[in-house]
């Protein structure tokens, strides 16, 4: 009889403590757990709606470090404009490619679908982070090198 071998008792232990981790996770308005033991690191997220390209965006908390030009922003239920591009992940967002070097995006500039607009680190990792839309900038949330957590919104674009 051929397939693959049963479990170690270890092996056991640890498909269980996921198992049991990922009810915590779905009983829970979390987004995502993340456990480092050592050299071990294990993420579990929920599975999240990607934004349509027609122009609504996932939900989020809200963190404003910049202030937007006067004018009226339409926001949904929770307080993130749908306007807003949001982060996918938890880590640190980098407005530029480099220190020193020119950010990827300002107040005012133009932005297309697909271009990167910075970059969050997790887990030791650079994410580009690229727009889901086009238009133009008129508010940068994120501040270089701070902590965003995932659906935070990190610049909105006008048409």
């Amino acid at each position: 009889m051929t397939g693959t071998p049963p479990p170690s008792p270890d092996a056991a232990g640890l498909l269980g403590l996921i198992d049991r981790l990922e009810e915590l996770l779905n009983a829970s308005e979390l987004s995502e757990i993340e456990i480092e033991v050592g050299a071990t690191a294990l993420v579990l997220r929920k599975p999240i709606a990607l934004p349509d390209m027609g122009g609504s965006s996932i939900a989020g908390s809200s963190a404003e470090s910049t202030v937007a030009p006067a004018g009226v922003t339409k926001a949904d239920a929770e307080g993130t404009p749908s306007n807003a591009i949001v982060a996918p992940l938890t880590g640190l967002f980098f407005a530029s490619p480099s220190p020193g070097a020119e950010p990827y995006v300002r107040i005012g500039a133009p932005v297309m679908v697909g271009q990167v607009i910075g970059l969050i680190e997790a887990m030791k990792l650079f994410n580009e982070i690229k727009s889901d839309r086009a238009g133009r900038v008129v508010r940068i949330h994120a501040e270089d090198g701070a902590l965003v957590k995932a659906k935070q919104p990190l610049i909105e674009v006008e048409p």
